[in-house]
């Protein structure tokens, strides 16, 4: 391929799956420094996307996705891109890339329909690959001579996750620079198994420490489950349901410690170069090895065991099992620096 000039990397999923395909917006950045590189992703995923000195232009596929097909085709070419990266496979995209004349686009040889519309088919299978999600992203760089894949430890010099709003959150209590902070992040959206609010509850009574600062962190909707963890841990600090992506993640950027389950703001904070504490089943495809968050201070816990018992439900005894002593005592050697 020649050196391409303007580049859409397209993620149009979730936050974890947005921060995980930075990366590849930071490897194009070494390899093209002079390239445009444009995001097109979820509008709500956006404030995510923008925090990222290695992406020049937002797209916003939510607006592509209603116009009719020649007006989201005209909206391609007006990108002036030369290469498309179809980072998450939508038949609508590869369809709307190829009748838009985008010299270089790029698929799996997994999806039938990318025979039909990409030029560049790399061949790779995440379901029966041992890879990170982040590598498995960066495999789609093959066509640009990228052949050798990262290690996970190269990972976080490439997320570029650093363009945060230095507007703090009206209203809310915010983090203690003489303080650990730590955020407590139990819910997941009914997006994936999660480790259980009597954990959670436990957790919080096990740092009330004069030394910590406790938050919990969730939607409006998950903030109103959070009652009874509330009224047992009265030093923790209610922050559910903050509006703006862009304020929770500079919140996450000026705390110490987040404890999570696998979600997205487990993997901003990873990103974000804090201590993320993620909490995982050991059942593939959703275990740590495929998963977990990648970042200088980050880390995951998981029960050393194989085990399926879940796979049909979001109740996951394993998860469950890992304590809430274990990640306290974690907490407490992982931040002894700060006395």
């Amino acid at each position: 391929m020649r050196t391409p000039e303007t580049i859409i990397i397209s993620r149009t999923d979730s936050i974890g799956d947005v921060v995980l395909t930075l990366p590849v917006a930071g490897m194009l950045r070494k390899q093209f420094p002079g390239a445009k590189i444009i995001f097109m992703g979820r509008r709500y995923t956006q404030a995510v996307i923008e925090c990222c000195v290695n992406v020049d232009e937002f797209l916003d596929y939510d607006l592509i996705e209603k116009l009719p097909l020649k007006e989201g085709v005209q909206k391609l070419k007006g990108t002036g891109a030369d290469t498309i990266i179809h980072v998450f496979p939508r038949p609508a995209i590869a369809k709307l890339a190829s009748k838009a004349g985008i010299k270089n686009r790029i698929g799996t040889t997994g999806r039938i329909y990318h025979w039909l519309t990409c030029n560049k088919l790399v061949a790779m299978s995440r379901k029966r690959s041992d890879l990170h999600e982040a590598q498995l992203n960066l495999k789609l760089l093959k066509p640009f001579g990228v052949i050798e894949i990262p290690e996970l430890s190269e990972i976080p010099a490439l997320y570029g996750f650093s363009k945060f709003s230095q507007t703090a959150p009206a209203n809310i209590p915010m983090p203690d620079e003489k303080k650990i902070n730590i955020i407590l992040h139990p819910g997941s959206r009914g997006s994936g198994r999660e480790w259980g609010l009597e954990n959670f509850i436990r957790l919080a009574s096990l740092l009330n420490n004069p030394r910590y600062k406790v938050f919990i962190s969730g939607t409006k909707e998950e903030g109103s489950r959070y009652t009874e963890l509330l009224k047992q841990n009265p030093h923790v600090e209610n922050i559910c349901g903050l509006p703006d992506l862009r304020q929770f993640i500079t919140f996450i950027s000026k705390a110490n410690v987040l404890v999570a389950a696998s979600t997205g703001p487990l993997h901003l904070a990873a990103a974000s170069g804090i201590h993320a504490l993620g909490l995982y089943a050991p059942m593939r495809p959703i275990h740590p090895g495929r998963w977990a968050p990648i970042g200088k201070k980050a880390t995951y816990f998981v029960l050393d065991k194989a085990c399926s018992d879940c796979r049909v439900s979001n109740d996951c005894h394993c998860m469950r099992e890992i304590t809430p002593e274990e990640i306290a005592t974690y907490i407490s050697n992982a931040t002894t620096k700060f006395g």
